[in-house]
């Protein structure tokens, strides 16, 4: 189950689709970057390349500020930092955000019979807003975000909450994810993962084995849609 090759997710017992939401449904790397880079100037900082800040997103709004003021020690600088960040993006979110190209032709051919849900570390407001907005929520009978539990991905408890319920089993269950994150999460969860090397964390995605690896959100329809596959 561990394997790194192509087509070992056995599609015909797979009943829950997990999707990360950042750098795997959409693209929302420049509106997190211009949030970013607005809170920095707020607080005396220089603005950051959009390219660095993008290897700073997948583990939650907290960890993103953090890393763009480099790690301080100060607790309330962060807190307040993050509350400036989250108030520029809670109005900017969607001002260059789109959905990747065949999204939406996947999650078409991948839906009968199935259901699927979004697990995020993005704060679960600004999600599911998102979401809403590029007509993605009708796919999902969750969006779960970052603070919508004690703790965030790479711990298990989100994804093993969907598979409860969903009323499915582990191995009935794949992670959709770009980065190591996902895949981590999906391997404490014991499902199967499925990596995507085009989004915002791919640089990351490769570091732990998945059982599939997606160059494009079309390839989901090759892994996981039992039409595509000799199962």
């Amino acid at each position: 189950m561990w394997q790194n090759t192509q087509q070992q997710i056995p599609a015909h017992k797979i009943k829950l689709i997990v999707f990360d939401l950042d750098g795997t449904l959409i693209d929302s790397r420049r509106d997190l970057a211009n949030s970013i880079n607005a809170m920095l100037t707020e607080f005396g900082r220089q603005p950051l390349p959009e390219e660095i800040i993008a290897e700073y997103i997948g583990d939650g709004a907290n960890m993103l500020v953090r890393r763009a003021l480099g790690d301080p020690a100060d607790e309330p600088l962060i807190d307040s930092a993050l509350n400036s960040f989250l108030n520029h993006y809670r109005i900017h979110k969607l001002d260059y955000t789109y959905v990747y190209e065949g999204v939406f032709e996947a999650l078409e051919a991948l839906k009968a019979g199935r259901q699927m849900a979004v697990l995020t570390n993005k704060p679960v407001i600004p999600a599911q807003a998102i979401c809403d907005a590029l007509k993605l929520t009708p796919y999902f009978f969750r969006i779960y975000g970052g603070n919508s539990f004690p703790t965030k991905k790479p711990d298990p408890e989100g994804l093993t909450t969907l598979i409860r319920e969903a009323g499915v089993l582990p191995e009935e269950t794949v992670m959709v994810g770009d980065s190591d994150v996902d895949i981590l999460t999906a391997r404490r969860a014991k499902t199967w993962a499925l990596g995507c090397r085009y989004g915002l964390s791919s640089h990351t995605v490769e570091t732990i084995p998945s059982d599939y690896l997606a160059d494009f959100p079309k390839d989901w329809i090759s892994a996981l849609d039992t039409a595509n596959i000799n199962s």
